[in-house]
């Protein structure tokens, strides 16, 4: 059963029952092509659907209600979805501490991070910042106990079970494990953000500068 909330005059939160079901019900939504959907904004655990109208609004919270109902929770077919290759330098100055908190070594931090496929469930905090999840789930560490100012841009980080490229300079309270060059916001690129819901992300070892 999923939970679908009226907001504002359009716009819809669905809200799964079960989190596992959150990526089926994104999936439904893209695939589907619902007449009236404006946007399609996955969070953490909800789904936030605009839609063109208050009329619309209406008519689609019962659609909607109907085809969560009926919902494909069969995995996704990697095929279909667009993978990303990104090389790291594993130099982040949080290394050391996330290998101590998983009582592992920095080699092993190292090899389980580009070991595992990430795919991205939601883009948030800033233009570009993409949460990338992985299956295992190997690389769960805590948030840092005291945030840092500014972290730079390319940044790749860690925290409460996601993975991240930041894609600019901002504050942040994640353990930096790396450092990326690649660009995660464009807006010269027909899509800007290189990482969007959906896209697989493999990362590579890249030699240390």
């Amino acid at each position: 059963m999923n939970t679908i909330h009226r907001a504002g005059d359009r716009g819809l939160l669905l809200e799964p029952d079960d989190r596992a079901d959150l990526d089926a019900v994104v999936r439904m939504l893209h695939s589907t092509n619902l007449a009236g959907v404006a946007d399609i904004l996955p969070a953490a655990r909800t789904v936030f659907v605009s839609t063109e109208s208050s009329a619309d609004r209406l008519r689609l919270q019962q659609e909607l209600r109907d085809l969560c109902a009926h919902l494909d929770r069969s995995p996704a077919d990697s095929a279909d979805t667009e993978l990303v290759t990104i090389a790291v330098r594993y130099d982040g100055d949080d290394l050391d501490d996330v290998a101590r908190l998983l009582g592992i070594s920095v080699r092993e931090v190292i090899d389980a991070h580009i070991g595992s496929e990430w795919c991205c469930s939601f883009v948030g905090f800033a233009p570009g910042f993409g949460y990338l999840e992985s299956a295992e789930r190997r690389l769960t560490v805590p948030r840092r106990t005291q945030s840092r100012t500014a972290v730079p841009a390319g940044s790749v980080a860690l925290a409460d079970g996601y993975s991240a490229v930041y894609p600019r300079r901002s504050p942040g309270g994640w353990q930096i494990i790396g450092t990326a060059d690649a660009t995660l916001w464009d807006l010269d690129r027909p899509h800007p953000a290189l990482l969007r819901p959906g896209t697989r992300v493999r990362f590579t070892e890249a030699a240390s500068s």
